[in-house]
């Protein structure tokens, strides 16, 4: 069970802009992850968080970044027996896997990188879960039916604003302003059912203000309720509800 419940202030500002030094740090860190990590072109073979993974080409790779076996212990403290989740911006299917081991009846694992819904398909059957998790290639949610509804939805979605330079590099920009990602919220609320929960990693570089406002604009209410710090910056679940 979720035992971190906090308001989510962070997300409703005013915030400081980064500090030069702060920004140049961000930007030293993306140049060597996308030349050599995102950009890469041999297929990888990796374990992390307790699964067998390939990772291909251009797909987010899960033991470079903390993020996703973070997320991913966070999720395995979830009850989600019987439900129905989607993973958005799945990369690896790592998300998706991990609620599958939590118990999930199905999940939905969803990337516009077909690289990535490959990876997925390929490491859901590697893990023995391919009953239940599918993988899907579409932008957000644009291919999914809108019915049924999804009790769960979750998303570890590029975490910084700005253009990025091309497939592989969507892992870390969601274009200006957030234009990629900026309907996440409300394709979310309205595929969400009633009393499910949408839970979203962010990072405390991104710019939590203009997300917290897209998520208001959605129609959600958000609540923190998990947290890691590491180094140079601390990585957030937030849990959203419908208002």
């Amino acid at each position: 069970m979720v035992d971190i419940v906090e308001d989510a202030h962070e997300l409703s500002g005013p915030s400081a802009p980064p500090s030069y030094l702060r920004r140049l740090f961000r930007s030293t860190i993306h140049f060597f992850s996308y030349h050599l990590i995102l950009k890469r072109q041999r297929t990888r073979v990796t374990r992390a968080a307790g699964f067998h993974l390939v990772v291909r080409p251009t797909v987010f790779h899960p033991r470079y970044f903390l993020t996703s076996e973070f997320f991913a212990t966070f999720i395995a403290r979830l009850d989600l027996h019987g439900k129905c989740v989607a993973d958005i911006c799945t990369g690896t299917g790592i998300l998706a896997l991990a609620c599958a081991r939590a118990g999930a009846a199905k999940v939905v694992a969803i990337d516009i990188n077909q690289s990535a819904a490959r990876s997925v398909a390929e490491n859901a059957i590697a893990n023995q879960l391919e009953d239940c998790v599918m993988a899907v290639a579409s932008n957000l949610l644009s291919a999914i039916a809108p019915r049924p509804l999804f009790d769960v939805i979750l998303s570890s979605p590029p975490s910084f604003p700005g253009e990025p330079s091309d497939l592989a590099d969507r892992a870390w920009f969601a274009g200006p302003n957030y234009r990629d990602i900026a309907s996440l919220f409300d394709q979310a609320r309205e595929r969400l059912a009633p009393d499910g929960s949408f839970y979203i990693l962010l990072s405390s570089d991104s710019d939590l203000v203009l997300l917290g406002a897209l998520i208001k604009r959605a129609g959600f209410r958000a609540r923190r309720v998990a947290k890691r710090s590491f180094v140079i910056e601390t990585f957030i679940v937030y849990e959203l509800r419908i208002l």
